[in-house]
């Protein structure tokens, strides 16, 4: 019997499609947390200056001092990280320098009151206590999730996935004579497939297993590779491989030459 799938990640359209989203990691959004903090505390350094000018210029007094503090921490630490996720669409200087970007639960884009309870929630468990209560939520829940993040119902999702580097392989200089007399032509499309897709994955697996798959695939193919060159399965495999992606590309480029021919004799006509 296999085993359930666990869905407690899942994302659902509103067609219950599951749609492949990844939150961002804890060490990603800690960094993107510290970002948006030193912001916010740098805009609250900018008023404290300008709050040492204007006390020595005398224009500000002691009670307009007084509100005029509170309302620079209102605006730095509510009001700026609200102004930044709504006005940039879930994100935030931290969230575009790891690349993160807040979501609801259901994949859906924030809104004002999703930003609103994030940063209120936020001066509590972020400033107030030195992150330390963010850092537990976001330890122990399986999205990352702070405490804000819980009681609006958001999480942190990844935007910027790592650059596929492609992986094409190359014909090992063993078997350049191999090649010349080689025939891989009746290979099966689906265990061509299985083998491509095992190149691409190989240097990724354990050694021992790297060399177990290779050797199963080799079994299954050696009736239709001839000849069978004295190598690794491995190096059997990416040359089958090589061989045949030139003879399939030799093929498409004759077609593509027929074609040309022939719709040229025809437009002369």
């Amino acid at each position: 019997m296999s085993a359930p799938l666990d869905t407690s990640d899942e994302v659902l359209s509103g067609e219950a499609v599951a749609i492949d989203v990844q939150p961002i990691g804890f060490v990603l959004r800690a960094a993107g947390a510290i970002i948006d903090m030193l912001v916010g505390l740098g805009v609250f350094l900018l008023w404290i200056f300008l709050r040492i000018w204007l006390l020595d210029a005398g224009i500000l007094d002691e009670a307009t001092d007084r509100i005029a503090t509170v309302s620079a921490l209102v605006v730095s630490f509510v009001v700026l990280p609200i102004t930044m996720e709504m006005a940039l669409k879930g994100r935030s200087l931290g969230k575009l320098a790891v690349g993160g970007r807040i979501v609801r639960i259901d994949g859906g884009a924030p809104g004002f009151r999703h930003a609103f309870i994030r940063a209120l929630l936020g001066v509590l468990e972020i400033y107030m206590t030195l992150g330390s209560v963010a850092v537990l939520a976001g330890a122990f829940s399986a999205r990352s999730q702070r405490l804000g993040d819980m009681v609006a119902g958001t999480y942190s999702q990844r935007v910027r996935t790592p650059k596929l580097v492609p992986s094409v392989p190359v014909l090992p200089p063993s078997l350049a004579g191999w090649a010349q007399i080689a025939d891989v032509a009746r290979l099966p499309d689906r265990l061509a497939r299985r083998i491509s897709q095992f190149l691409q994955s190989a240097p990724r697996m354990v050694p021992a297993a790297r060399t177990r798959v290779a050797h199963d695939l080799l079994v299954e193919a050696s009736p239709f590779i001839s000849p069978l060159p004295p190598v690794s399965p491995e190096e059997v495999l990416i040359g089958a491989t090589v061989l045949r992606r030139e003879r399939e590309r030799r093929a498409l480029e004759n077609a593509d030459r027929r074609a040309e021919r022939l719709t040229g004799r025809r437009v002369g006509v």
